[in-house]
């Protein structure tokens, strides 16, 4: 029987060991924190019952995943639970730019702009599965859709400040900014246009839905079916040298780049090391979770409603504040994301007592303290917050790299996503997940497609992984 380890227990490193282990492979995970999970992982932070997700919360890209919907995991405790609305993007006032599932719902709110909305996404989203086989994996290879991926492809090339000129309305420009912001890029560059585009399009198609009870109950199932399979999972063990690494025909590798450069060390080809040294990361995260009584008091009656906020105000203000963090400078008024997860899934609520769960975009390995940024730029839209907080729970950037060591300066992209790291990865070759040492593999989300709960980096890295095994069988 053939062996492999995987170093690294988030979904991508659970992902590959899922995929190596349903074909017979005798696979151990080895994990450095007490618990598998990595960025998809829940707790009481705060007080009993009121569950907060650590990082990865809504999940319109791991819900539609074809892997994950191939492994049955509902019956390993995963299901799935979906807000009312899907984003809402508040404006001055008590405005908001809404994004429901439907695109024609979502059109119907855009006013002047409600015909180029379902120009840009309807025929996209309702290809969605099928152009998923070709943006799911590694970009630079032969489409098995060849038609679907070039109408899809081409307004991906533009900067996110070009596509949003194809709107009239202010409502329209931020609610599309505003996700093309998750890029964590100044949306004047080329490709800021890509990251919104895909997320929109699987949103329409998937929606923006919740793990019930917590985003850890996706890595919980794959941890459950890995067992089930033979699989074994060993926690608290932090690989530091590949002198550490035991003898198999497999090595996983659910890290980044330059960790896994200072592992191999001198066993890495010149130019592999070379890649993985010079890897570029992006700005960071600053979270904080909130307990907050009877909920957000928002201006705008419909946001009561949305399991995702984008507080960044009309799309000029949410550009000018990422390219200040891409300076290393933190604005006045950051980007922040708010997460009503307990809307779609009551359960996490204790009482009258809701998890809040927002983060702000700052510079990379940001120092200083956000918190109070956070809390005013949601009272801007909510006045009287500050007086519902019961609670809170914060992770600076540095916490969030000692958390998860692949989130490094706060990074929760595990990598900028430049052009060449968002279409090749962390170095420019076809086969992205290769380390160029037989039988090790590189599997994280730095490869594409790229962040998320879905574990399609895990398991394009596994394909990978068991062509090599029947080469050399």
């Amino acid at each position: 029987m053939s062996s492999a380890i995987v170093v690294g227990g988030g979904p991508n490193g659970l992902a590959a060991a899922v995929a190596l282990a349903r074909e017979g492979v005798d696979v151990t995970v080895l994990e450095a924190a007490d618990e598998v999970g990595g960025g998809a992982r829940s707790s009481e932070a705060i007080m009993p019952g009121l569950v907060h997700d650590h990082c990865s919360a809504f999940h319109p890209m791991a819900v539609g995943s074809a892997f994950l919907r191939e492994l049955g995991l509902d019956q390993y405790g995963l299901s799935w639970a979906w807000p009312e609305i899907d984003c809402a993007h508040p404006l001055d006032g008590d405005d908001a730019a809404l994004l429901y599932r439907s695109v024609e719902a979502t059109a119907a709110g855009l006013a002047g702009d409600g015909v180029r909305w379902s120009r840009a996404f309807a025929r996209p989203s309702a290809k969605f599965d099928t152009l998923a086989e070709n943006i799911m994996g590694p970009l630079l290879r032969v489409p098995k859709n060849p038609l679907t991926l070039a109408r899809f492809g081409l307004p991906t090339l533009v900067p996110g400040s070009v596509f949003t000129r194809f709107f009239a309305t202010e409502k329209a420009r931020a609610l599309f900014g505003g996700i093309a912001a998750h890029a964590f890029r100044p949306l004047h560059y080329p490709m800021t246009a890509a990251i919104g585009l895909g997320i929109v399009t699987a949103g329409h198609r998937h929606g923006w839905p919740v793990a019930v009870g917590g985003s850890g109950a996706i890595t919980t199932a794959l941890a459950l079916l890995l067992r089930e399979l033979g699989g074994r999972i060993e926690t608290g063990v932090r690989v530091r040298s590949a002198a550490e690494l035991p003898p198999t025909d497999l090595t996983m590798f659910d890290l980044a780049p330059d960790a896994v450069a200072e592992i191999l060390g001198d066993r890495l080809p010149r130019r592999v090391a070379q890649a993985y040294r010079a890897y570029r990361h992006g700005p960071g995260a600053f979270k904080v979770d909130f307990a907050v009584e009877s909920g957000v008091p928002w201006m705008n009656d419909q946001t009561h409603r949305a399991g995702t906020v984008h507080l960044g105000g009309p799309f000029e203000e949410v550009a000018a504040g990422e390219q200040e963090i891409h300076r290393g400078r933190m604005p006045e008024r950051p980007f922040v994301l708010v997460g009503q997860q307990y809307l779609a899934d009551p359960g996490r609520s204790a009482g009258d007592v809701h998890p809040l769960w927002t983060y702000a975009h700052v510079p990379h390995g940001y120092t200083g303290d956000a918190t109070e940024a956070i809390i005013r730029r949601i009272e801007r839209s909510a006045p009287g917050f500050r007086d519902r907080i019961v609670g809170t729970a914060v992770r600076s950037t540095t916490e969030l790299a000692r958390y998860n060591p692949n989130y490094v300066g706060g990074d929760i992209m595990t990598g900028s996503k430049d052009i060449r790291q968002l279409v090749f990865g962390p170095r420019t070759t076809l086969w992205p997940y290769h380390v160029r040492i037989p039988g090790m593999y590189l599997c994280s989300a730095a490869t594409p497609p790229g962040p998320g709960a879905h574990g399609m980096c895990g398991a394009n890295a596994a394909e990978a992984a068991l062509r090599y095994l029947r080469r050399i069988g």
